[in-house]
């Protein structure tokens, strides 16, 4: 389970130290791909596996299925943890992401976001400014 907020730097060549925590998890492999938000998604190889499975079972007759199954897995790279524990952030998703050097990795249960430190400072503060009203749609759907 990926929990927690971390700090850390992209380093010249789009190399990003992956939390101690999290490297076990991520030894076998990782997938990056887009995420929502303007963020990056990392998933363990077998989370990976779990969605796009569900991805490829959607009916591609639906233009929102199409586009978000392009989203996903079109922007999909494999990733390794090298032997300082960093992973290599491909450039176009560093650039779909908006990544500069500051990088926040957030932990949220089964996969991490890659996010601009900046925009998740952002991001951040406008949820926790709304979080009584997010609360309160979260009871409609059973949370």
């Amino acid at each position: 389970m990926f929990i927690g907020e971390y700090s850390h730097n992209l380093d010249d060549k789009g190399r990003l130290a992956v939390p101690v925590k999290f490297r076990r998890d991520l030894s076998k492999g990782a997938v990056v791909t887009r995420g929502l938000d303007n963020c990056l998604f990392v998933y363990t190889k077998t989370e990976w596996e779990k969605l796009a499975t569900k991805l490829a079972s959607l009916p591609i007759s639906q233009a929102n299925s199409r586009a978000f199954s392009r989203l996903m897995l079109a922007g999909a790279m494999d990733v390794e943890i090298d032997k300082q524990g960093r992973m290599v952030l491909p450039e176009y998703l560093r650039n779909f992401a908006q990544l500069q050097k500051a990088v926040v990795i957030a932990g949220l249960y089964n996969r991490l976001e890659i996010w601009d430190a900046t925009k998740w400072s952002h991001y951040k503060g406008q949820t926790e400014a709304e979080s009584g009203s997010i609360a309160e749609r979260m009871a409609e759907l059973g949370v």
